[in-house]
């Protein structure tokens, strides 16, 4: 498995990865080499050669295996398409979800050196990380707030201590997620069908959305196939569900403000961004499905809302770049950084 090729470019020829590896879907970007210091004001409109998506990268979800081959394969057509080699590549950095302890780092970084040529510089970090660089254009400072597939809260201090609060994954209780959104309202479905939970307008939309006809058939549904993201899809009709007014679905929404906000607040707190009198200016970049702007109920808005509350001085900022593009300027900037020592 992997490939190297035994032509090695020049600076003018080379390239920058950045790799954004979600529970859902895996993003690659192949970006030129011509920024310089002042690429912080190019914005979104930065010059992209070759792009690839696959599905899920996190080693927790697939398996290392099935992790492995959607990483190398994103890479490899991303470069084909444009029209560079693995030996073109003169930095590439990966933010994959699932990278919660250096031993994961480590296991990414021996399949990025079986494909890649020693020269090239190679920076594996968590996903958030990379959708934190997505709002700040590759600087790593403030706190990052992601809910998809799953969520996570990440931050870091200009010195470069960092801190993350949730992100264990669905079993250990990311109730900010869409995951743990969703799996919530499928309870309350079987709840409500055994006689021990409120009457909601969940279970006839869930039942008609994947065409079940009973309760009953959510549990053969769901276990069929309990893949992360194909429970999480069922996130816009608990949101519909509130927004035509049931309690069930809003109190499920209202859990999931209050549990990413607490997600935030930890990681402040922890890094002390806010300052002591918890009014110092920081940047928040809130990236993920789940918090776009949905209807009526914006879980976004209402999740920013509270953040200020707690910290005014608190910035939301939702990226006008994908993360697989902030992941290609934090190895960029952690590369030239490296040059500059």
């Amino acid at each position: 498995m992997g490939f190297v090729s035994d032509h090695r470019s020049n600076g003018e020829d080379g390239v920058i990865l950045g790799v954004d590896g979600g529970a859902t879907s895996t993003v690659c970007v192949c970006l030129p080499i011509f920024l310089s210091a002042d690429h912080r004001g190019l914005s979104e409109n930065l010059p992209v050669l070759g792009r690839a998506s696959a599905g899920c990268s996190n080693h927790n979800s697939v398996g290392e295996n099935v992790a492995r081959e959607t990483l190398e394969r994103v890479i490899a057509e991303a470069l084909h398409k444009a029209g560079k080699h693995h030996s073109s590549v003169l930095a590439v950095c990966l933010g994959v979800s699932g990278v919660n302890h250096p031993s994961d780092e480590q296991r990414i970084l021996k399949w990025m050196r079986d494909i890649f040529p020693s020269e090239t510089k190679i920076y594996v970090r968590n996903d958030a990380v990379v959708a934190l660089a997505s709002g700040t254009m590759g600087i790593l400072h403030g706190c990052v707030l992601v809910s998809g597939t799953g969520c996570i809260a990440y931050g870091f201090t200009e010195d470069g201590k960092e801190a993350r609060a949730a992100g264990a994954g669905p079993v250990l209780g990311d109730w900010g997620s869409g995951y743990g959104i969703s799996s919530q309202a499928l309870t309350a479905v079987i709840k409500e069908h055994d006689g021990r939970g409120a009457n909601t307008m969940l279970t006839s939309s869930i039942l008609e959305s994947l065409k079940l006809t009973s309760p009953d058939e959510i549990i053969g549904w769901t276990y069929a196939d309990s893949s992360w993201a194909r429970i999480a899809a069922l996130v816009p009709l608990v949101v519909a569900c509130a927004d035509a007014g049931d309690k069930v679905a809003n109190n499920i929404l209202i859990n999931a403000v209050e549990e990413l906000t607490e997600s935030v607040r930890a990681v402040v707190k922890r890094l002390n961004l806010a300052g002591e009198d918890e009014k110092k200016e920081f940047p928040v970049v809130m990236v993920g499905g789940v918090l776009e702007a949905n209807n009526k109920w914006d879980i976004g808005k209402a999740v920013s809302q509270s953040i200020l509350q707690s910290f005014p001085g608190a910035c939301p900022i939702r990226p006008k770049l994908e993360p697989a593009i902030g992941a290609a300027l934090f190895a960029w900037n952690s590369m030239m950084k490296e040059m500059s020592n």
